[in-house]
Formats: C-alpha cells, structure tokens, sequence
C-alpha cells in the first residue's frame, strides 16, 4: 500500500513538473534579455501579492526561459547577497488533481477591482427582523487599493447600514494591519488590528447579538477581538437589502452607495446565520470548509445574487485554507530521492494542490522549485527599460493583462499581442466604462508598430495577421461608439486627446499589412461590426480590367438600408495598368455613426493656411466615412487614384443656400500639427447634391465625407465677445423697460380695449422671453436643462411673435378695413396669441427626435432643420406685417395729403411733402416695435459684422423701444398721468379747506370786504396749500393770525 502511495505522488509530481515547465517556457510575455532589468521586491509577501506589486511597477514576475535568463537572473540575486528561494513567473493550479477535489473546490467570486460607486451584489433573500446574527466570509484585499473598504452591509427602510462590516486598508508601505469595524444601527465597535495587508484570502466572521450587546470578530478561525454595549436590547431590522462590496447611503435602500468607501478586493463564500456561532462551529467551518447548517439563513449561490453589469464575476478555486491543508496532506511528498532528475526543478518538491504551486529560483544554484502559493518570499520583478514600450496603469490594462497572464500561451510577439486584443475585447463587453485617453493612444502605437514591423519581421501568417485584424476591429467598433467614446475623447487639459480618427489611422495601417498578408494566398477579407465595415479584394489587372464598386449595403448588415458607395472607374483601373501595376489589392473600409462623435469643429486659420489649400474645413459631418484604398502588394505600396463616391445624409431633408454640402477627405497631416479639424477639400467638389445624397469627386484615395456648412457667420472671439456682451446688455435693460412699461398698462386707469390687452400680453411674452434669454447661459453644461430652455425660448418668442400679428390683424381692422365695431374679439386673438405658440413648440419637440436643442448653445439646432419650427412662422407673421404697415402707411401719407390741403391752403409743396414724409416716419417709428420687423436685419447677419450689431442692438432694446413709444410718449399714458395729477391737485385742495374753519369767521368780521367771496378766497387758500404740504400747523396758526 505504501509503495501505492509513492508511485503515485511520483507520477503526479511528473506531470506537474511537464505543465510547470510548460507554463514557465512559454506563458508569459517574452521580451528579449536586453530590453528589461530585474528589480527586487524585499517584502516577504505571497505570490499573488508580489505579481501584484511587479504589476505596479508595470512590468511582471521574472521569467526564467533560458540559461542566459537562468544565469543572468541568479547573478542580480547574488548581488545582493540573497540566498533563499525568491518567487519568480509560474504558478501551477489544481486541474490535474481534479478527480481527488471536494465538492467545494470551486467557488463563485466576485472581484472588485478598484474603489467605485456602482459595483455591488445584491443578496435575493428576504431577512427577518434578528435579535442575533452572524455572517461569515472569505475576503481578499488587493494591495494597491488603501482605505475604507466595505465588506458588505444591511440597509432597512427606516435606517442605512443596519449592519455594516468595514476593513481600513493601509498603504503597503507602512507595513501596518488591515483594521476591523463593525455598525450596527450607527453604533461602532472599537476597531481592531485583525490582518495583515499580505493580498492572501482571508476568512472572516463577525458576530451579534441583542443581549447586552456582545460582539466578536475572528479572522481564519482565530478570535481577534470581542466586547459588548453594541446596540444591547435591540433587534435588527427585517425586509431590509444586503449588499456585498459597498455602504448603503441615506435613503437609497440599495440603490445609492458611498463614494470612495467601496470594497477594493474579492469576496466569495459569503453566509448568513440569524444566530451567534460560537468558537467551536466558527473553527470547524475553518476546518472543513463547509457552512454550519442550523440558524443558516442565506448560502452563498451564484444564483441568490443580483449582480451590477459592470461586477467582474467567474469560478475560481475556493481559497479555503481547511481545504487546501486537507488535499495537501493527502498528497504530501516529504522526501524524493535525489537522484531523481527533474532537470532543472529542486529534488524537494512539496504539492499545493488547491491553492496551486507556485515557482521558485534558488540564488546559490538556480534550481527551480515549488512551495504553497501563500507562504511568504522575497520576489522578483522584471521591468522594461526606460524607453520602452510600458502598459499604462489603467483599470483596462490591468485587468487584461492579469487575464492575459494565466492564460496566454502565446509564442510570438504578435500573437501576444492578438491574445491582447481579444482579452481587451472581453474586458470592455462586461466593463464598458473603464476606457481611458491613454489606453487609446497606447493600442493604437501598438497596432500600428504591428502593422509596420512585427508582422513583416516575423513572417505572420495568414492565419495570426487575419485573427489580429477580427479582434482590433470589433475592439475599434466597441471603442468608437457614442457613449464609449465620450469617455476617453474628453481627456483632461494638458493631457494628450485622442479623437476616433486616431483609431482611423491605426485601422488604415494594419488593413495595409492585412493586404500583403492575404495577397500570398489570393484571399479576400470582408468583416461586419456595428460600427465599422471592411473589405479587401485581390484584383489582377489587365488592359480590359473594369471599375471597382464598393457598396457597404452588399457587406454590412448595420449598413444594409444605405446607398453609399465609392467607386473607382475604369479609365483609372486601365490608367493603373498602364502604369505597371498588376497586382493590386483593393481595400475598402465604413464608418457608419461617426457623425455622431465628430461635431462642430472650428477652427481659427492664418492666411498662409488659406492660400495654400491645406486650412482644415469647419463645418458639421452629416455622412458615414467611406475609403478606398488601391495598394500594389508586390511593392507593399498605396497608389493613388481618382474616385467617385456618393454619400446620403439623412438629418438633411433639404440642401438649399443656408446649407452647402462640401466633399471633404481627413487630412492626417493636419491631425499631426494639433488642428481641432483636419477635414480638407484639397483635389474634391460636388458633382451633384440633392436631398437623397452628395455625389463626389476626389483625385486621390484617403478617408472621404460630406461636411454640411450650414453659413454660419465665422467672427473673431473679440467680436463674438462685443456682441455676448450688447445682447445681455439691451436685453437686461429691455427687461426693466418692460416691466415698467407693464406696471404703468396694469396701475394706470387706462381705458380698456382690445388693443390695451394685445399691448399687455405682448409686454408679458417679450419679458419672459428676455428672463429666460439672460438665465440661458447657466443651462449649457447640462443637456436636459438646455433642451427645457431652448423650448421656453421657443415658446416665448413664438408667442411674442404671434401677439405682434395679432397687432397687424388688429392694425389692419381698424386703418384699412375702419372696423369701428365695439364687438371683442379678445378670445380668437388668445388663441392666436398663446395656443399657436404652444401647438408650433409641442409640434416642433415630438418631431426633433431627441436633437431638438444645437450643440454648444441652447436654442433650436440648426443642423436637423428644427429651427425651420421657429423660422417658418417667423418669417409668415413678419410678411403679413410688412404689408399691414405698407398699408398702414400709404393710407397715413394720404391722410396728411389731405389735412396739409385743408389746414393750409397757402403752404408751398416743399412743406406739404416734409408733413407727410413726417407723418409716414411716424408711423413707421410707431410700429416697427410692435411688428417684430426689426428682425429682418436677421436675414443680413452672415454677411457682416456690421449687420450683426445692428441686429443685436435693435432687438435687445426692443423692450427699451416699446417703453418710450408706448409708455413715456404714449397720449393716453400723459393724459391719464395728468388725470392723476389733477386729482391729487384737487384732493389737496379739499384737504386744504376742511383744515381751515376759521376761514369764514374771518371773512364775515366788520369791516371785510365782501369782494374777497370764494374768488378772494382762491388766491390765499391756493398758496396756503401750496405751502403748507409739508406742514399743517404753521399753516393753521398763520391763518389765524390775519
């Protein structure tokens, strides 16, 4: 039986030894031996915890591949006078020991990586209100992480974090112990010194209850401290919300979690009990590695959770230490002959089945060995030199280089690199918001320097240059959607910025080398992705060769409804020919929504810049991007050629003056000398361009669009900022003009009329307008609240709009048709005046589609014609205004023709013509306010500065105008001003009067003259008040003493 038991620990230690050595030699990333250092990690730490240490210095465990490596890696050692076993690359784990593993070998984990304020699980289990609990779980903190860090905790309607576990975490470098705290219901045990910051999985297990309050924690199966006094004769909520890896914040109820205090590390095996466990089942859980099963409420299950997306989850082997120490003594191997030749592995090899064998060098004689992946070493780095390419410490980076680690067998540089690619790939599809400007900048100088050497150099095949291309591609068109690409093309100041044509560029390349590759075994290549589409097509050529079409809509289902398309014609296929090209390759490549990230890109230009052609255009991109690429594969060169391509632009319903469709291709270039736009009409225009598309010519082969110049006025920033400032000027002094003007209509008696209340309900909309115009600027930064003002604008001057027509039709009534009528018609010109507004802006919002307010500032975009909801009517009520006052005027001149012919008969023609020019100015002042036709300078505005200022000052202070016309000057305004006046004047009076009963006496004394009646009596009582309306008294006395 004993011998039994020898062969077969040899014959398990012979086929760790082959996977081991197989791992060592070939899984991790290879670089040859001068172009990286050793650094020594001096912490005694476990493997896990030195990988992760090496992963912050952005390099990796030492690799030990060959004897060159072998002697150069034990003579840095030497060096530094290191004589133990020190951890270098390759870990070996449990999968050949499988048929000897417990059930609960494997465990559901879920990592945590990085602090963060969405990652969560949710246990789906309903809690009962608990006068005891206990919840036991296997933890691992990452060493890179520091701080609060939530283990879990339990939140009830009425209070946050009922039950709440928390570790402080402190920096690796002061080399203290992770700290303990346990809340219940806001009452806090003492923190406790309970691990060590080591990267090791570690059990834990927390206790309460409602009597006397006592509590304890125990780490591994060891009691680390206890106390009572913690919320004593209390119990703990029921239906409340457990959440593992995040507090729970104010009312949130599972839904809001503290910023910066999330878990940073791995939890699994996680159990909840409605019971205190004492220390003998908390030590026997230890030790086999199983739940208790009474009092258990909730069992850790993959299914029992509800996990957030962006929760990086998988099955793992259970890091339980009772486990791994039972499997191991099983398959102990104490002793192995030494003469035994296991190359070069050391002859004492202990196996850690479970938790794995990890690999280690001995300084003094280079051997290699195993020892359980938890015990403490020193350990090795190896780090690129400086200048070298190094991976960015990014969360996208680091977690595709931890995957890529273990599980890449790649031989090659470039089929590392393919390997990459796809984990990078993997990685976004479950954490899509972890893309930074850096990550971008980086992958694509890696495809790039792939493109250009590796795939040469290395003589690639088909077979890895086609799988490379599959993968970058569908990470391209992951990277390059709207929401991903908001993220890493908002970059911050000072920092490199990368735009989707950087990703272009690297796409272009390698489809480039794509082609050489294929051309070898006559191949064609076509891909579809959401974003992009590709296709190469070999092609020989001869004289009778014809045309070559591209259409996306025959390769890409997300382009399938499209009728782009490019097209090389056959007199350049034949051209070609002629010039002794034979073997070609043409390359073909689609971008369908970069429309939706390439915006309103301007840009300020020298002279020089203009006269040379090379000034990048502004303008907005309305279409996908097309290429066509010819490139002679025998000479590995790019050919230029003239193409004919066509592109539709569906947000443009119709082109017209306002909206001019340029051809445009991206000029490198230019994106190489930092221009905010590098489009360029260099060698392109419009053949032909309608409302189904723009069909173009270009004399060379790139990347091609159509950019829509919708003819807005391109001022200097100092004009720009001059008319910024006379708007908010006149409109902040139209706005007080207004409401006193308002105020005056409302306080004073004026009569009523129709037209009083059409000046009022003007007044009313003009003043909204002009708050909510001033209050704009603060709404920019956020898209809904700019949409809801840009909607109010619209609205409210619609609505003044429509009152000044409704002021034509009332104009037009009274001066043309003379409809002296009395009858009120108030309730039509409400409907005029408000309800249109209101159906015009729903009618307007329902259509926009989600694109209703511009981009940059909140009014109407121009871009999907939404403005034509607002410049339609517009221009509808301003034409019916400018012939009511064409009328209005004619019938005014005729009027002072008449009254100069009757008023004087004797006066010359000179002054008859001066009268009547004067009365038809007049009217003209009068009504220009009223009628809105100041904005006809608007039509002007492009074509100069000039025009622009006069339109910003008349329309700003068209309050300013309305409040001298009609309210300052206004006759029925003075007269009812004087009315007032005269009122007061005669209260005064009165007032006066009765103040004076010894007035009369006097008068009726002997020897008064009865002249001085009421008429003798005016002239000193109208002085006497007159002086004495600031005091009575003296007045009086005065009076008596006559």
């Amino acid at each position: 039986m004993l011998w039994l038991n020898l062969m077969q620990s040899a014959v398990i230690v012979g086929c760790l030894h082959c996977i081991v050595k197989g791992f060592v030699l070939s899984g991790t990333p290879h670089l040859p031996v001068e172009n990286y250092h050793y650094e020594l990690v001096p912490n005694h730490l476990n493997w896990n915890a030195t990988l992760q240490v090496c992963a912050q210095k952005s390099g990796a465990l030492a690799r030990v591949s060959s004897d060159i490596e072998n002697r150069q890696l034990t003579k840095f050692l030497q060096s530094l006078n290191i004589t133990q076993p020190v951890w270098i690359a390759g870990k070996v784990m449990t999968q050949i020991n499988d048929f000897q593993m417990s059930p609960m070998s494997h465990s559901f984990i879920l990592q945590f990586s990085g602090h963060s304020d969405r990652k969560s699980a949710r246990l789906l289990r309903a809690f009962p209100p608990m006068n005891a609990v206990t919840v036991c779980s296997q933890v691992l903190f990452e060493l890179g992480c520091h701080g609060v860090s939530t283990v879990f905790s339990y939140s009830i309607s009425s209070f946050a974090n009922e039950f709440q576990l928390q570790a402080q975490v402190p920096l690796l470098e002061r080399g203290a112990a992770i700290q303990f705290t346990l809340l219940v219901h806001g009452n806090v045990g003492l923190s406790v010194a309970a691990l060590q910051n080591d990267g090791a999985w570690h059990s834990v297990c927390v206790s309460w209850s409602s009597d006397k309050g006592n509590w304890e924690i125990w780490t591994d199966g060891q009691l680390v401290d206890l106390g009572h006094g913690l919320y004593p004769g209390e119990d703990i909520g029921g239906d409340g919300v457990f959440i593992v890896g995040q507090g729970q914040e104010g009312d949130g109820y599972g839904k809001r979690f503290r910023s910066g205090e999330s878990l940073c590390g791995s939890v699994t095996q996680l159990h909840v009990w409605d019971r205190a466990l004492d220390s003998i089942e908390i030590q026997t859980m230890e030790k086999e590695c199983s739940p208790i099963s009474p009092g258990l409420l909730y069992k850790w299950s993959a299914s029992a959770l509800e996990i957030e997306p962006s929760l990086k989850n998988y099955w793992g082997n259970s890091p339980c230490q009772g486990n791994s120490s039972l499997l191991a003594s099983q398959l102990l191997v104490p002793q192995l002959e030494t003469s035994w030749q296991y190359q070069n592995f050391s002859a004492q090899t202990v196996l850690f089945p479970n938790t794995g064998a990890c690999v280690t060098i001995d300084p003094m004689s280079g051997g290699w060995g195993l020892d359980m992946c938890q015990s403490h070493k020193v350990g090795v780095c190896q780090v690129l030199k400086s200048g070298l390419d190094v991976f960015p410490r990014t969360d996208l980076f680091s977690k595709a280089i931890e995957e890529i680690y273990f599980n890449s067998s790649a031989a090659t540089d470039l089929s590392r690199l393919s390997d990459l690619i796809a984990v990078l790939l993997g990685v976004l599809e479950t954490g899509p918001g972890v893309v930074m400007p850096i990550d971008v900048l980086h992958l694509t100088q890696m495809i790039e320097r792939a493109a250009s050497t590796q795939i040469y150099t290395a003589n690639a095949s088909r077979e890895a240059v086609v799988s490379l291309a599959t993968d970058y591609l569908r990470l391209a068109s992951e990277m390059i959607t709207p929401d991903m690409a908001a993220q890493w093309m908002d970059s911050p100041e000072g920092e490199a910025s990368p735009k989707p044509f950087t990703i272009i560029q690297s796409i272009d390349k390698l489809t480039w080398a794509l082609a050489d590759v294929l051309w070898k075994e006559g191949k064609s290549f076509t891909i579809s992705t959401k974003n992009i589409d590709v296709h190469l097509e070999p092609r020989k050529l001869t004289q009778m060769s014809c045309s070559c079409v591209y259409k996306p809509s025959a390769f890409g289902s997300q382009s399938s409804k499209s009728q782009d398309e490019i097209l090389i014609p056959d007199t350049e296929v034949q051209r070609l020919h002629a010039l002794g090209h034979r073997d070609v390759m043409f390359i073909h490549t689609y971008y369908s929504h970069l429309k939706d990230l390439e915006t309103d890109e301007q840009q300020t230009h020298s002279s020089e810049e203009v006269k040379s052609g090379q000034s990048p255009q502004t303008g907005h991109l309305s279409s996908a991007v097309i290429s066509a690429t010819v490139r002679d594969v025998s000479k590995s060169a790019n050919v230029p050629v003239s193409v004919h391509y066509t592109l539709s632009a569906p947000g443009v319903v119709e082109y017209s003056r306002l909206v001019t469709p340029m051809c445009v291709f991206w000029n490198f270039s230019l994106m190489a000398s930092s221009q905010a736009s590098s489009w360029s009409t260099e060698g392109c225009r419009v053949t032909q361009s309608d409302s189904t598309g723009t069909a173009c010519f270009c004399n060379h082969t790139t990347n091609f669009a159509v950019l829509m110049n919708y003819l807005e006025a391109t001022w200097s920033p100092q004009e720009q900022s001059i008319l910024t400032k006379l708007t908010f000027i006149g409109s902040g002094a139209s706005l007080c003009a207004l409401m006193v003007t308002l105020m005056l209509f409302t306080v004073l008696d004026i009569p009523k009329s129709d037209r009083t209340s059409i000046h009022k309900n003007l007044f009313i909309a003009l003043t909204c307008a002009q708050v909510v115009l001033l209050c704009s600027g603060s709404a920019i930064n956020n898209k809904v609240a700019c949409t809801l003002v840009a909607a109010l604008l619209h609205l409210f001057f619609m609505a003044a709009f429509s009152w000044m027509l409704v002021e034509g039709l009332l104009l037009w009534s009274k001066v043309v048709t003379v409809n002296l009528s009395e009858d009120r018609h108030m309730k039509y010109y409400y409907l005029i005046g408000w309800g249109l507004p209101v159906v015009i802006v729903t009618i307007t919002l329902a259509s926009a589609s989600g694109r209703y307010a511009a981009d940059g500032h909140c009014w109407l975009s121009v871009q999907n014609g939404v403005i034509w909801g607002f410049a339609g009517p517009v221009i509808f009520i301003i034409m019916v205004n400018i012939m009511v006052l064409a009328r209005v005027v004619g019938i005014t001149i005729t009027t002072a023709k008449r009254r100069s012919l009757m008023m004087a008969v004797n006066s010359s023609p000179m002054e008859q013509a001066y009268e009547q020019i004067r009365a038809a100015v007049k009217a003209v002042l009068v009504l220009l306010p009223i009628l809105g036709l100041t904005w006809l300078c608007g039509v002007l505005v492009p074509f100069s500065i000039v025009m622009a200022y006069i339109f910003v000052i008349l329309n700003s202070l068209q309050g300013l105008f309305i409040f001298l016309i009609y309210g300052v000057y206004n006759t029925e305004v003075r007269s009812t001003v004087n009315r007032i006046k005269e009122r007061r004047k005669a209260l005064n009076f009165s007032n006066c009067a009765s103040s004076r009963p010894s007035s009369s006496i006097t008068s009726s004394r002997p020897g008064s003259s009865p002249a001085a009646g009421p008429q003798g009596l005016g002239a000193p009582l109208s002085s006497h008040c007159d002086s004495t309306s600031l005091e009575g008294e003296s007045a009086t006395y005065t009076s008596r003493s006559e």
